[in-house]
């Protein structure tokens, strides 16, 4: 068992493939955490997103919205966990974007599993000090 509270070892995933959600959930549950998967961007902003989400996972690339817009919004609305962006597309500039915008990761599907593991067990263990940066605009 991980030595923080469980709103610290709380994973949010967010992907319109439900399979990708699927997968994710299994491989972070496997690894000890609690996961909670969201299929859309507004699914998470309807959700009133837990504040206490230790890291938050997003896609890229979602139907309603990208997952930069998705995670923007959470920020504007008090809620800032670190963010891991995950991909199935090849994109320098999205990735770019991702860095400066503070993301703790940016993967390429399919998610490399120690990659991932690796850069949850990071964002977690940082989300109580971590001081993001501004989220600069698109």
């Amino acid at each position: 068992m991980h030595p923080c509270s469980a709103h610290e070892t709380l994973v949010s995933i967010v992907d319109d493939d439900v399979s990708v959600c699927r997968a994710l959930r299994r491989l972070v549950e496997f690894a000890g955490f609690t996961a909670e998967t969201f299929a859309s961007g507004r699914e998470v902003l309807d959700s009133g997103l837990s504040r206490g989400s230790g890291c938050l996972v997003i896609d890229v690339h979602l139907g309603d919205m990208t997952g930069f817009e998705l995670y923007r919004s959470l920020v504007a609305n008090g809620t800032r966990p670190p963010v891991i962006f995950i991909t199935a597309h090849e994109d320098s500039e999205a990735e770019e974007y991702a860095w400066r915008a503070g993301a703790v990761a940016y993967l390429r599907k399919p998610v490399p599993t120690s990659a991932f593991l690796t850069a949850i067990e990071r964002a977690l263990r940082d989300a109580r000090t971590l001081n993001l940066r501004s989220i600069p605009p698109p």
